[in-house]
């Protein structure tokens, strides 16, 4: 169908201009980074010996037997605070979200069982070095789904917690070391991970 006319004040016909094409949607703006944490680089062997101070965990008093429920009882208390309405907002600019703890924790349990094995299969190891600041960074731990992180956490917390369960008395004081130069024996790492998870139940106040 032609263009309908319109007249022009000598009377004279013209074709109606054609629209103007609609602008283009503007690009959704890319959310920025957020900004890393400083990097927690302090050596938390110590808590095998001493109370923590800040959490309140005593990792020498734990019996190795009760290291596979320990760990059930702290993976246990993060789908409630991935459920929070505010589990992906970090309280300070520089502090980990809920999100954020629960990937690392989940990422921890991973670590944790592939050392433990490792102790298992081979006499003396060295721990391959990771470095948690790296991983949350490319992994990118603040836009993760927080239900699919609680599943996969609950799922990797089982599976170290059934690793600690099928130790053999006699693999107890196997041994390995890390990077820097730590050594464990099996039992030490066990009680060494179980502060390290419920010190981030702390951290989220869960």
């Amino acid at each position: 169908m032609p263009p309908e006319s319109v007249s022009d004040t000598n009377g004279d016909e013209r074709a109606a201009p054609e629209p103007d094409a609609p602008e283009p949607d503007a690009p959704e703006p890319v959310a920025p980074e957020p900004v890393a944490p400083e990097p927690d680089d302090k050596d938390w062997t110590w808590t095998l010996t001493r109370v923590c101070p800040e959490c309140g965990f005593d990792a020498a008093g734990i019996e190795r037997v009760a290291i596979p429920a320990l760990i059930r009882d702290a993976i246990s208390r993060f789908p409630e605070v991935l459920a929070r309405p505010d589990a992906t907002e970090r309280p300070t600019p520089q502090t980990w979200s809920a999100l954020e703890y629960a990937c690392h924790v989940r990422d921890v349990c991973r670590v944790f069982t592939e050392r433990l094995e490792l102790m298992q299969r081979e006499d003396h190891p060295h721990f391959a070095n990771w470095n948690q600041d790296a991983t949350a960074l490319e992994q990118r731990y603040g836009r993760q789904d927080p239900q699919v992180v609680s599943g996969e956490l609950a799922a990797s917390g089982e599976a170290v917690a059934v690793a600690f369960t099928h130790v053999r008395n006699d693999e107890w004081e196997r041994d390995g070391s890390r990077s820097n130069g730590s050594e464990f024996t099996v039992e030490s790492l066990g009680r060494y991970f179980l502060h390290e998870l419920f010190h981030h139940v702390w951290d989220l106040k869960g």
